[in-house]
């Protein structure tokens, strides 16, 4: 008897249940590595990682991988299959369970791709796939926004899908990401790259300057929150080492997809400035949490990363990329740490905030991609420049994602406080044809929904409050006289009920409770009311928090609408 064989037998007496068998940890140790020369595969912040192998690898996780997995980074079995099943790209299987089709659909059913046509390709699909070979399941936003409706083939996205296109890529073994064409690292420093890096480093460019000059051009967190990035830097620089940097590359908001064109088209330039952001709090290591909706950007940052290291610019390990796992609460700072730090993502308690205690319970810096991709443009430009490009006494330029009913939806950089109508006619050339526009939401799905008769207001962070709405990322959403405002609502809140993570009561119960009132053909006003109030009051996080707001702003802005569909009272 072996060695492993042993462990097992001696281990396999006081467990009860199904017990670890020796070929399947043998296959692990293959996959992934052996513990046993190799110490940090069992750290637990490497489990997310772990399952993304096995996943990857077989196309589901069975529980006696599980089990091996377990064993070999010696923790529970219940906490392996917590982690596991909280997300939704792994794929659980019991041992009385078949294995899923090896190729798997996923058609994103968000707002924009719903305006698309989302709900009757994904019937089509559903009713045309041999269940043997090919499911369908229905998936939030894939940040694809302007290109909708949008069909995941594997890891392969289709843009602008059809049941024929869907079904030719499935023929044909479409599976793998698209290649992306991206700046590499001597075009980036032939044009200046990885001078501010530099100057940082070897002290012609000061923390006390540069972070003067990013409150000067009034860089704020362009993830949604809008927090001062100078106020932030110093903030944790004032916590006791040691410490971390964290990107946050998970935009999951429905509606968004800034950062993914950025680190698409320029990953060095956002790599710089999440390199500075790093030098200024003095990190022990910079980690980047990337969406798993972005599979092409893995490869990418992949091999930027490897560039950086291959040129001395960094060390080694200094930078450290994670995959998200389908989850869009791991939006929240929090949230995204649990999940570096291999757990259920479930956002935690504040105070303490994570610049006091975050990343394996030091203080850490959290930003969002874009913020720190205009952190080496900034300095380049001056940050006079940076203020000076907004519009109605706003400061600075803002990425919009704009999607929905407009001829020219995409990303598009325009002066922080344009109004919509200003968005529409200068950028997105007008309105699709044969649409008017009814409602926009500013903010994604959680920064509610404004009527044509406000595109005059100026888009920008505290310019929507009081019309009970955010701008949070600029995702912006058009809807048109063609739409039915209740299905936008009842997408919405469909969407916060399935991305809610269950830790508390109010938002776990509170959007399932308000989506089934929405889908009614008359709405509880009052109960909808009392019920958004409870959520907002006693959720733990911004998603419950915020849940409600699509349905408020009906409630407020679009009374007659409602009322000529019988949901409320006239009057």
């Amino acid at each position: 008897m072996n060695k492993d064989e042993e462990m097992v037998k001696r281990r396999g007496s006081a467990l009860r249940g199904r017990q670890l068998e020796p070929a399947v940890l043998s296959e692990l140790r293959n996959l992934i590595g052996d513990e046993r020369t190799d110490p940090s595969l069992r750290h637990r912040d490497r489990l997310i990682e772990h399952l993304h192998a096995l996943q990857d690898s077989f196309g589901y996780l069975s529980m006696a991988r599980l089990r091996a997995l377990a064993s070999l980074m010696n923790l529970p079995m219940a906490a392996i299959y917590e982690t596991a099943t909280f997300y939704a790209h792994f794929d659980v299987i019991h041992d009385e369970q078949a294995p899923p089709p090896a190729i798997t659909l996923r058609v994103c059913d968000s707002l924009s791709c719903g305006l698309a046509g989302a709900e009757a390709l994904h019937q089509a699909l559903g009713a045309g796939a041999d269940p043997a070979a090919v499911r369908v399941l229905r998936a939030p936003c894939m940040g694809r926004c302007d290109t909708a409706p949008v069909v995941a083939v594997g890891h392969h996205h289709l843009c602008h899908a059809t049941a024929g296109n869907v079904a030719a890529a499935v023929e044909q073994g479409q599976t793998r990401p698209q290649e992306i064409r991206w700046q590499r690292l001597p075009d980036y420093r032939s044009t200046g790259g990885y001078r501010l890096l530099t100057d940082c480093r070897e002290g012609r460019v000061s923390v006390e300057s540069l972070t003067e000059e990013l409150g000067h051009a009034g860089l704020r967190g362009l993830g949604g929150a809008g927090f001062p990035t100078a106020r932030k830097w110093q903030s944790v620089r004032a916590e006791p080492g040691p410490r971390y940097a964290v990107i946050n590359a998970d935009e999951g908001e429905p509606g968004t997809f800034k950062d993914r064109y950025y680190l698409e088209h320029e990953p060095h330039g956002f790599l710089e400035g999440a390199l500075v952001s790093a030098w200024a709090v003095e990190a022990q290591a910079l980690y980047i949490y990337l969406r798993d909706e972005y599979p092409g950007l893995h490869r990418v940052l992949t091999e930027a990363i490897a560039e950086l290291e291959a040129a001395a610019i960094v060390a080694p390990g200094f930078i450290i990329l994670r995959r998200g796992a389908g989850a869009y609460i791991c939006g929240e700072e929090s949230a995204l740490i649990e999940s570096l730090e291999g757990k259920p993502g479930k956002p935690r308690h504040r105070p303490p905030f994570v610049a006091q205690k975050g990343l394996f319970g030091q203080p850490t810096l959290v930003n969002n991609v874009e913020t720190v991709y205009w952190i080496p443009i900034i300095h380049a430009q001056g940050a006079e420049w940076f203020a000076s490009q907004g519009r109605h006494g706003r400061k600075g330029l803002r990425s919009f994602s704009v999607s929905g009913r407009v001829a020219r939806p995409g990303v598009h950089l325009a002066p922080a406080g344009i109004t919509l109508d200003e968005l529409i006619a200068e950028y997105c050339g007008g309105m699709a044809e044969g649409h008017r526009l009814l409602a926009y939401l500013p903010g994604g799905a959680s920064g509610g929904i404004l009527p044509a008769s406000k595109a005059d207001i100026p888009l920008d962070f505290d310019t929507l409050q009081e019309h009970g709405c955010f701008i949070g990322s600029a995702a912006v959403i058009v809807l048109s006289d063609q739409d039915d405002l209740q299905a936008a609502a009842a997408n919405l809140l469909g969407f916060f009920a399935d991305e809610s993570c269950g830790q508390c009561t109010p938002c776990r119960v509170g959007t399932e409770k308000m989506l089934t009132l929405l889908e009614r053909n008359t709405w509880d006003e009052e109960t909808l009311q009392q019920l958004a109030r409870v959520m907002a009051d006693a959720s733990i996080c911004g998603l419950g928090q915020a849940a409600a707001n699509p349905v408020l702003s009906l409630l407020r802005d679009f009374r007659s609408e409602l009322a000529s569909h019988n949901l409320i009272a006239r009057g």
